[in-house]
């Protein structure tokens, strides 16, 4: 695939891809299906390819809403997959009640849901109040999406990962399992 159109395709062919990442079992790779030059042919050192990946992951859903979407899978892989693989395969196989977050999850869940915010902000806030590492924050707000309980919000303008509480993007959703209310 050389065009963004190429790689919306995709997603809904495959359902769903690792965005870097080819050591997901039954899981295709969106960077090897990018066909485009490694180290040239874009407008940075990192080369077209680079480029490509790095802005469809974040152009898709926001450009694709009701489509794509974007989140972390099993093992933290950052991921695309298509509005009905999410709905009928990987939610209902995923999803899990806040409640069943390890402790630091809960709480950073807490933060989010109070107050949405950027990784930067939401993690300075659970370093002041939780005393936690940044490495600690880290793997918690992995969890969380891992678990569907934030996601990243798919707003055109946004510079940084800015994280909402799952529910608020997609409770609207026919969606099968998981009940990410209970805190």
């Amino acid at each position: 695939m050389t065009t963004i159109e190429d790689a919306y395709d995709f997603i809904q062919e495959v359902g769903i891809c690792a965005i870097f990442s080819d050591k997901v079992p039954g899981v295709r790779s969106f960077w090897d299906a990018v066909d485009l030059p490694d180290r040239s042919g874009g407008r940075t050192k990192w080369g077209a390819r680079t480029e490509a990946v790095w802005q469809w992951k974040i152009e898709l859903p926001t450009l694709y809403p009701d489509d794509v979407y974007y989140g972390k899978i099993k093992g933290g892989h950052a991921a695309l997959m298509s509005m009905r693989y999410l709905k009928e395969i990987h939610h209902p196989r995923n999803a899990r009640p806040v409640s069943a977050c390890k402790p630091l999850a809960q709480q950073v869940f807490e933060i989010v849901r109070l107050s949405p915010g950027t990784t930067a902000e939401v993690r300075r806030e659970a370093m002041e109040r939780f005393g936690c590492t940044k490495s600690r924050f880290e793997t918690a707000l992995k969890e969380l999406q891992v678990s569907m309980n934030i996601v990243r919000l798919n707003e055109p303008d946004l510079a940084n990962d800015t994280w909402v509480p799952f529910d608020e993007v997609y409770g609207e959703l026919d969606l099968v399992g998981g009940d990410n209310s209970n805190v």
